[in-house]
């Protein structure tokens, strides 16, 4: 296998992701801190246009931010609040378990203390352990807490095996949304969207034996949580991740279905198949790859706009802000000034 993926620092989200989770959590502040925490996590105002990009770093800020100044550390996501140092002792029971299959019933039973709207139930079936969120009330899902949750446990047993824990399926009890590509980043499996419970599943001989983690372990999850466990790092789930891995080695103006397809070990005319099963093409996947490294490099880098055009393998800076204005909404120049005015 070649160099690993890496999401955390080239994969976004869009701003439609996060809605749920800003219309949660505004309910918590006054208008004046609701404002103060998105300028702080770099999020600027309420009113970004729906085509914004949303980085690892700017989730992992609010996150931090927003779970301390509310005393929540689920930020308004479940009918009761998470208090303070809920995930030191959620971390301090799971690492206690033998195996992972007992690390999840652990991660269910502490939710079940805590829960009032939702009880979690653990099935085993068709050699498959399956965590599934189970509804007390007619009330509508969270779909950003409904996600956070989940990923948590596939977070915790991943902390726990020492590599990312592969999942068998991943379902939610919410209708298909607009922005479902985004969900491609944070779990390394098909989602399937409009089903009776969410719920997630692991195949049974995946849940091995726990490794041991030091309190020092700990400690470092919960000052950088959510970052280690937000965003998958897994190469394999979908085609059109493995494309991007492609993308990410090869030079662009040498990039091209073929050369994906040979990577691979498909045909173009099979690829191209299983990329419409996935939602997308080829163009698609490197256009949003494109788009993830200039924001970055927007963000992050002193590069001139006219080097990002190149580094992401444009010929011309004109045709890279048209594509970057399609992608977001913004010009890079315009991009790159608000970021650099509302820090």
């Amino acid at each position: 296998m070649g160099t690993d993926f890496a999401p955390t620092i080239y994969s976004t989200v869009s701003r439609q992701f996060i809605a749920d989770w800003l219309n949660s959590l505004r309910p918590l502040c006054t208008d004046i801190e609701f404002r103060s925490l998105l300028k702080r996590a770099d999020l600027m105002g309420d009113q970004m246009p729906t085509q914004e990009r949303v980085t690892l770093d700017q989730i992992v800020c609010l996150y931090q931010l927003a779970a301390v100044e509310t005393d929540d550390e689920m930020m308004g996501l479940w009918s009761r609040p998470i208090r303070p140092r809920a995930l030191q002792h959620l971390l301090t029971s799971v690492r206690e378990a033998t195996t992972l299959a007992s690390a999840l019933f652990r991660f269910s039973t502490f939710w079940n203390l805590l829960l009032d709207d939702y009880q979690f139930e653990l099935i085993e079936a068709d050699d498959e352990l399956t965590l599934r969120l189970n509804p007390l009330g007619d009330q509508a899902p969270q779909r950003f807490g409904h996600m956070l949750i989940l990923k948590l446990a596939h977070g915790l047993l991943s902390w726990l095996a020492r590599y990312e824990v592969p999942v068998a399926g991943v379902s939610f009890a919410f209708a298909r949304p607009e922005f479902e590509e985004d969900y491609a980043v944070i779990f390394p499996a098909a989602v399937r969207f409009g089903q009776a419970a969410t719920a997630v599943s692991f195949s049974l001989d995946d849940l091995g034996t726990v490794q041991a983690r030091s309190s020092a372990d700990l400690d470092r999850f919960l000052e950088n949580a959510p970052r280690d466990w937000i965003f998958t790092r897994s190469q394999q789930h979908t085609q059109s991740l493995r494309v991007r891995t492609y993308l990410s080695q090869t030079e662009w103006n040498t990039a091209n279905l073929t050369g994906a397809a040979d990577a691979l070990n498909v045909t173009p005319r099979t690829l191209i198949r299983r990329l419409e099963a996935d939602g997308t093409n080829f163009q698609a996947i490197k256009d949003a790859l494109r788009r993830d490294i200039a924001i970055r490099q927007l963000q992050t880098g002193q590069n001139s706009i006219e080097a990002i055009a190149h580094e992401v393998g444009f010929s011309s800076a004109a045709n890279f802000h048209k594509a970057f204005h399609r992608w977001t909404g913004n010009t890079p120049s315009s991009y790159r000034r608000k970021r650099t005015t509302d820090i």
